[in-house]
């Protein structure tokens, strides 16, 4: 299912511009860098609505506004679009979207997961889970595309009835800005495209065998339906009059090409959502579901633990106690390590990992000596590292090795994250200069399929920082947390 690879005599970059698009779930970004140099060159943004559910309509209206803003694509020789991973765009025979999409975020369908796990396993949830790892390198969560599909076709049969094709965010996008799209028909279904590392977050493809598992697309949709080729890294995906198009990317995998990740190199994003993701040149199979095995956008992979709850918890409990993001960094730092003894168990959007959608927060711990607002702030810092801990470890546990971690995403930025997390995470952290990282690396890839090179143009890695706070691990925080999480919600 994968077209074929790039050819190995590159074209010349000089003289070229190429764009980089990040669909996000909270806006879309656009970068002009230079194909040769990756100088950024102009840059455009513009928000998207906010929800679980969403009209892709409105991702394409966004992408119009952000372009305008970047100065437009008459002079760019080649583009790719990093999105948001697992939403559902679901197609009817003439190309039009049948319902608004599913986002990674809607937890919805955690029935349906824990239906199709039993379903594989017969009975057994605990064979099922290793089923699902073993064949596709992920157990069905509410994220996944997949369950999405069988909650439409329980839920929403009349819908579910009209659909001929699904898609990913980056899939659709690219496929608009090669020309389809409502009323393309049949034809047009056929040329949709995405790429190893989106796919590999459906639930209906196996990173490991680069091949699309029909038969567990029918088991969770009952019929097939149809589904975008796979296009290699580096490859062409598309050609329009002005420019070229690359296979794209899932946005962890796009931020990695734009971090220039190599093996040993751990990314922690801290933004929307938490993720822990590294590069590795072997897959992972987790039975017990907390690491993704997916693929990355140079052929190898990128085994993934993901989140629900990252920086919005900052922002709740910021407005909690009415203080702005610097205040709330000032204020967690003022109060002692282990914010005397209380605990803040982050699942403020419910959690995928651990897999507990209809979770909430939690506060454990309370005492008269605590409840001061730096102690408050400075427990909600501990606790959504400690949960990406806990994603750091269950990398660690399927033998991805760890040399070095980078923290990224929105809440990187801020001091109270920087001087915790070391203690937090047993690591040194290293954290680069603020940036674009999925739209670069978008930009990155979009250059390498211009040039038609083996392996992506070597633009170097923006400058980095690495915090001098002690990396020792500081076992109460974590063993707190688990023993907090445990008594509220279970192992």
């Amino acid at each position: 299912m994968t077209s074929s690879t790039p050819q190995s005599s590159p074209r010349s970059l000089a003289g070229q511009l190429v764009a980089g698009i990040d669909s996000s779930t909270q806006s879309c970004k656009v970068v002009i860098r230079d194909a040769e140099t990756g100088a950024l060159k102009r840059f455009g943004s513009a928000p998207h609505p906010d929800g679980t559910e969403v009209d892709p309509g409105a991702w394409w209206d966004a992408l119009q506004v952000a372009v305008s803003a970047a100065g437009g694509l008459d002079d760019v020789a080649a583009v790719a679009v990093g999105g948001q991973q697992h939403g559902m765009v679901a197609l009817d025979a003439d190309g039009n979207v049948v319902r608004s999409a599913l986002l990674w975020n809607d937890t919805r369908s955690a029935g349906a997961a824990l239906d199709l796990i039993d379903e594989l396993g017969e009975g057994d949830a605990e064979a099922g889970a290793r089923a699902w790892a073993e064949q596709v390198g992920v157990v069905p969560v509410a994220s996944f595309t997949i369950t999405k599909l069988r909650w439409l076709a329980q839920h929403e049969p009349e819908n579910a009835a009209k659909v001929a094709a699904v898609a990913l965010p980056h899939d659709w996008l690219t496929w608009r800005l090669a020309g389809d799209g409502p009323g393309s028909g049949a034809d047009g279904l056929e040329r949709l495209t995405t790429d190893r590392s989106d796919a590999s977050g459906t639930g209906y493809f196996d990173a490991a065998s680069g091949e699309y598992r029909f038969d567990l697309l029918e088991r969770a949709f009952g019929r097939r339906i149809g589904v975008p080729q796979v296009v290699a890294p580096g490859a062409v995906a598309r050609t329009t009059d002005t420019f070229v198009l690359g296979a794209g990317a899932g946005d962890n995998a796009g931020a990695a090409l734009g971090l220039g990740m190599g093996a040993g190199d751990v990314a922690i994003s801290i933004g929307t959502s938490g993720v822990v993701s590294a590069v590795s040149d072997a897959s992972v199979s987790d039975p017990e579901g907390l690491v993704a095995g997916f693929a990355d956008a140079t052929g190898r992979y990128l085994p993934l633990a993901c989140t629900l709850n990252g920086s919005r918890v900052f922002d709740a409990v910021g407005r909690l106690l009415s203080v702005d993001h610097q205040e709330f960094a000032a204020l967690a730092l003022s109060a002692p390590a282990g914010a005397d003894g209380l605990t803040f168990v982050p699942y403020l959007e419910g959690e995928r990992t651990p897999n507990k959608p209809d979770a909430s927060g939690a506060l454990h711990g309370v005492r008269l000596g605590n409840t001061t607002p730096a102690h408050v702030a400075r427990a909600a810092v501990e606790g959504v590292l400690c949960s990406l801990a806990d994603g750091l470890g269950a990398l660690q546990a399927q033998g991805v090795p760890v040399e070095r971690v980078l923290l990224i995403g929105g809440a990187a930025q801020s001091a109270a994250v920087r001087q915790i997390a070391p203690a937090v995470l047993g690591v040194p952290v290293t954290v680069p200069q603020p940036g674009e990282y999925v739209a670069d690396g978008a930009a990155r890839q979009a250059a390498w399929a211009l040039s038609g090179a083996d392996q992506p143009p070597e633009w170097g890695l923006a400058g980095a920082k690495e915090y001098d706070v002690p990396a020792e691990r500081d076992a109460s925080l974590t063993d707190r947390y688990a023993q907090a999480r445990e008594m509220t919600f279970g192992a």
